[in-house]
C-alpha cells in the first residue's frame, strides 16, 4: 500500500552474491531496535524515543548515552547544546542512510549481524508499522550489502491477548517479501536447524503482562506450521522458574518445541557479582539445554543507565572501559557457547548501544554518560568483532580484555 518505493531487488548481481548464513552457530549478533525518530524525517513521529514527558529539550530527555553522530550522511539540530554553546545533533532510524552506515560498521568490525526488532505494540498501529517496515526494508538491504546476517524478531512487551494473530499475519507477509524462505534470494537471512528462524522475545515472564504461555503456544506453534524455526527470549531463572519467571512448568515444555532459547540478563549483575553466581547459572543453563536438545543463546550487555529516564536515583551499572562486556564474553565462550547474543547495537535509553558513541556529550540539565577516557567511541564494537574471532578460535581464548593496537 505505501511502502512500494522501500522494496529491495530480490536477485543479487553475481560479483555482489553474499555469504549464505545457515546458522546461529559460530556468531556473534546483536538485538537492533532502530526506534528513533526525528523531526523533518518524514514519518511525523517527532522525537520518538528521545523525548520525555516534556518534549526533547534539556531536561526532558529518555536517552543516556549520546551518539558520534561524525559518519551519518543525515542529522537533525536538537535544542542541546555543548558547553561551548554549539549544537547537538542525532539521528534518526527513519533514514536509510542511518540504517546503512549501522550494517557498515558491523562489518568493519566484525559483528555477525543483528535481529531487527519489531515490537507488537508498535506494528499493529500504522504509524508504528510504517516506520518498522521502513527500517526492515533499509536494513535488509544493508545486510546484503555488506554481507551481515539479519533476522526478524518479535518483542511481546505490551502485548495484548489476540495479538498473536498479528504476528503471525506479519511475519507471512514480510517472509514474502523479502524472499525469507528461498535462502538463495535473500542469502542474509539467518537460518537455524535447516529453516529461516525467527525470535519470540518476552516469554515466561511473571510481570504481570497481560498475555501469557498460552498465547506463547499459539504463536511457536504457528511459527512452526508456517516453516520456521524458532528462538525463545525467555526470563533469567527459565531453568529454575524461579524470581523473574512463572512457576509453571508449561514453560519448560514450550522452550523443549522451540529451537534456541536466550535468557534475558539485562540490569541482572554488574562486573562484581557476575561470578561466580552468573558464570555457574550459565553453564547449569547449557547443561539443561544440551540435555533436552535446545539451543542456548547467553546474552552479554556492555552496561547500563536509564537515569534521563527514570531520575538520578535510578539504576546504573559501569561499563568500566569495556572490563565488564569482556569479562561476559570471554567467560561464555569458555563455558562452552556456540553463539551469542549482545544487547543492544544502538539502546541508548537504557545505555546498552555498542555501536559509536560520544567523549563530548551536551550540557546542562540532563546528564549524559560520556565515552569513558582512554578508549575510542569504537571501542564496543572492536570487542564485540574480538569476541565473534574468539568464538570462532580465530584467536585464542582470553579473560584478559584485548589491547588495540595503536590505541
Amino acid at each position: 500500500m505505501f511502502l512500494v518505493g522501500f522494496i529491495f531487488p530480490l536477485v543479487l548481481p553475481a560479483k555482489e552474491k553474499g555469504k549464505q548464513y545457515d546458522s546461529y552457530k559460530g556468531l556473534v549478533m546483536a538485538g537492533y531496535q532502530g526506534w528513533f525518530n526525528a523531526p523533518g524525517d518524514g514519518a511525523n513521529r517527532g522525537w520518538y524515543h528521545y523525548k520525555g514527558r516534556q518534549g526533547f529539550r534539556p531536561g526532558s530527555c529518555t536517552i543516556d548515552l549520546w551518539p558520534d553522530v561524525s559518519e551519518y550522511p543525515k542529522t537533525y539540530r536538537t535544542e542541546f547544546t555543548f558547553a561551548d554553546g554549539s549544537p547537538a545533533y542525532l539521528f534518526s532510524s527513519y533514514d536509510e542512510s542511518t540504517v546503512d552506515t549501522h550494517f557498515r560498521w558491523m562489518k568493519e568490525y566484525g559483528l555477525d549481524g543483528v535481529f531487527m526488532q519489531r515490537f507488537v505494540s508498535e506494528i499493529k498501529n500504522p504509524s508504528g508499522k510504517i516506520h518498522f517496515d521502513k527500517v526492515l526494508s533499509s536494513a535488509m538491504a544493508a545486510a546484503r550489502k555488506y554481507n551481515r546476517a539479519i533476522c526478524v524478531m518479535y518483542d511481546l512487551s505490551g502485548m495484548l491477548p489476540g495479538d498473536e494473530e498479528v504476528v503471525l499475519k506479519d511475519i507471512k507477509s514480510v517472509a514474502s517479501k523479502y524472499a525469507v524462505k528461498e535462502h538463495r534470494k535473500n542469502p542474509s537471512y539467518l537460518y537455524h536447524n535447516g529453516k529461516p528462524l525467527v525470535v519470540i522475545w518476552g516469554v515466561g515472564f511473571n510481570d504481570r503482562r497481560k498475555y501469557g504461555l498460552k498465547e506463547a503456544e499459539t504463536l511457536i506453534r504457528g511459527l512452526k506450521r508456517q516453516g520456521f524455526s524458532v528462538m525463545l527470549g525467555v526470563p533469567t531463572y527459565w531453568r529454575t522458574l524461579t524470581s523473574d519467571t512463572v512457576d509453571d512448568e508449561k514453560l519448560h515444555a514450550l522452550i523443549r518445541e522451540c529451537d534456541i532459547i536466550m535468557p534475558w540478563f539485562v540490569g541482572r549483575y554488574d562486573e562484581s557479582t557476575y561470578s561466580p553466581a552468573f558464570q555457574q547459572l550459565i553453564r547449569r543453563d547449557i547443561g539443561w539445554c544440551k540435555k533436552n536438545k535446545v539451543d542456548y543463546v547467553p546474552l552479554a550487555f556492555p552496561g547500563f543507565s536509564w537515569r534521563n529516564m527514570n531520575g538520578p536515583e535510578a539504576h546504573q551499572i559501569s561499563r568500566n572501559k569495556g572490563s565488564f562486556f569482556w569479562k561476559q564474553l570471554s567467560h561464555v565462550i569458555e563455558a562452552g557457547a556456540g553463539m551469542i547474543y549482545i544487547a543492544m547495537f544502538d539502546e541508548i535509553d537504557e545505555g546498552t548501544a555498542i555501536f559509536k558513541c560520544a567523549h563530548k556529550v551536551p550540557a546542562g540539565e540532563s546528564i549524559f554518560v560520556p565515552m569513558e577516557e582512554g578508549i575510542g567511541g569504537d571501542h564496543y564494537l572492536w570487542l564485540a568483532g574480538e569476541a565473534a574471532r574468539m568464538l570462532r578460535k580465530e584467536i585464542p581464548l582470553t579473560k584478559e580484555m584485548p589491547l588495540r593496537k595503536g590505541k
